[in-house]
């Protein structure tokens, strides 16, 4: 049982998988955190692994950049593969002098300026929201970590590359990061009945203009892994 972009068979994939949109984050992340990685997949380069994390079964599974892909990717794990926990781990621009580099941004809510709902044919605006009970993993998990959280709406949005202050709108409203894909996971677990938390860590400030370099973004955010990790096993 493979698809056109994934090479798992059935049982191959965890029911809680951790998906960072770089596939070189899951392939760290798999050789430094799991027991006994095994590679299930790397069609079109999309590394995806399934070990043990204290005794329990994770997976780990890239899925590119922007809502079509984490679209593609999370749909096919949730009905394909019967997933039933999906975190996405990434990372994000904060609009706000107290969300700093470095701090892990939990998802809420995911405002976005897609228009992904409209393959759901809803009849009227839709909120796509986290899982309540992954937020509670999530605190509870952290109780033991102590990494620097932070939590409310943020946005995901098509484009990368925007002009001008787009992004003060948004900050005004009291949207506290941005980031490309939440908004399509929150409303793929929403329509099957699943689990779905986004959380961030801050790679990029649009107040202070501060950066972090890509090797950071691959192997740094280990604070944001490992309480991603400790709610697989909560």
């Amino acid at each position: 049982m493979s698809t056109h972009i994934n090479a798992a068979k059935k049982g191959d994939i965890a029911e809680s998988i951790l998906l960072p949109g770089d596939p070189l984050r899951a392939k760290f992340i798999a050789e430094n955190f799991l027991e006994s990685p095994k590679l299930y997949n790397e069609i079109r380069g999309m590394y995806g692994y399934t070990g043990t994390y204290k005794g329990v079964p994770v997976s780990v599974q890239g899925t590119g950049m922007g809502m079509p892909s984490m679209g593609i990717y999370s749909w096919e794990l949730i009905t394909e593969y019967g997933v039933q926990n999906l975190i996405r781990i990434g990372t994000a621009g904060s609009f706000h002098e107290d969300v700093k580099i470095g701090d892990v941004v939990l998802g809420i809510s995911a405002s976005t300026d897609s228009n992904y709902i409209h393959a759901f044919d809803v009849p009227g605006n839709y909120s796509p929201t986290a899982s309540w009970e992954l937020l509670l993993k999530a605190q509870e998990a952290n109780k033991e970590l102590g990494v620097s959280l932070k939590a409310g709406n943020i946005v995901s949005c098509d484009v990368f590359y925007e002009f001008g202050d787009w992004w003060k709108k948004w900050a005004r409203m009291d949207v506290l990061a941005v980031e490309m894909e939440a908004a399509a996971l929150y409303m793929n677990a929403a329509y099957n009945r699943v689990n779905a938390l986004a959380m961030m860590t801050i790679s990029d400030h649009f107040i202070t203009g501060e950066h972090s370099t890509s090797q950071e973004r691959q192997h740094s955010f280990t604070d944001m892994m490992k309480l991603a990790l400790e709610m697989c096993v909560k």
